[in-house]
């Protein structure tokens, strides 16, 4: 099924009405009477395929979630809510179950994290990998540094940054093209640019960080420039946390080399 709504708005709408919680037959009637205007139960049945019988039931249901109004005459007539109306109510209805999720979550989550992680996480995919990083991001009390080619430097991770720049963390960052870290140092001006290892573009490097001297994290493109974003093996991370992590002594060492050399230089 094509993804545009334009192609076919009926079969789109009644796909992503099901999607946010809706039987088959009240995202039938519901986008029935939004073509209608309004309507009778015969007329939602003529143009929906929903059985005359349920399309009462549906009503109900549509009625209960405020997305039909009822005029109680004979026959009766039923009236779809706009289209702006019916998308504000799932949004607060998405957003009031992800504050739910959120809340329940956090409950269960340890008093304390654990500062030391032992051993070498993996996190698989592009999506997922960008999320890790915006979490450190946020996690970040005095440092971070990013080393990361150009594409996988984010409108949301340079949000990020920002974020964290504005909370008094030092920004320093490495890899990315001359233009972009112009862009960077205008968005963020307190940001320090430094010389990266290696020609990233010469390898299948993806990312390399280094929040607070504390947490680690370095990924690799899995088909280098070819990759695909959409791909859920695009790339490829490993992290760690904690002083003594293998991993973040590493990395540590390395950063830290290489930050001495760059004031140096």
């Amino acid at each position: 099924m094509s993804s545009d709504p334009v192609d076919n708005p009926q079969a789109i709408a009644i796909e992503q009405l099901e999607r946010f919680g809706l039987s088959a037959y009240a995202a039938r009637t519901f986008v029935a009477l939004a073509s209608l205007g309004t309507g009778t139960a015969r007329d939602v049945s003529q143009v929906s395929e929903v059985p005359r019988t349920r399309v009462y039931d549906a009503i109900d249901e549509l009625h209960d979630r405020g997305l039909v109004d009822v005029l109680q005459s004979s026959p009766k007539q039923f009236w779809a809510t706009s289209a702006e109306t019916a998308s504000r109510t799932f949004e607060h209805e998405l957003q009031h179950r992800t504050d739910l999720l959120r809340t329940a979550l956090s409950e269960l989550e340890p008093i304390e994290r654990r500062v030391e992680q032992h051993g070498v996480w993996t996190v698989e995919g592009q999506p997922a990998v960008t999320e890790r990083v915006l979490d450190f991001f946020a996690s970040a009390d005095d440092e971070i540094v990013y080393m990361t080619v150009e594409e996988l430097l984010t409108e949301d991770l340079i949000e990020g940054l920002g974020e964290a720049a504005e909370r008094g963390v030092s920004i320093k960052l490495a890899g990315v093209s001359t233009e972009v870290q112009k862009r960077i140092q205008d968005e963020i001006p307190g940001a320090r640019m430094f010389e990266s290892l290696w020609v990233w573009s010469d390898t299948s490097a993806g990312r390399v960080m280094m929040i607070d001297g504390q947490k680690t994290l370095a990924s690799a493109l899995v088909n280098g420039a070819d990759a695909s974003p959409s791909d859920p093996r695009s790339e490829t991370a490993i992290w760690g946390e904690g002083d003594t992590n293998s991993l973040v002594v590493v990395l540590r060492a390395i950063f830290t080399w290489r930050l001495d050399t760059a004031l140096s230089e």
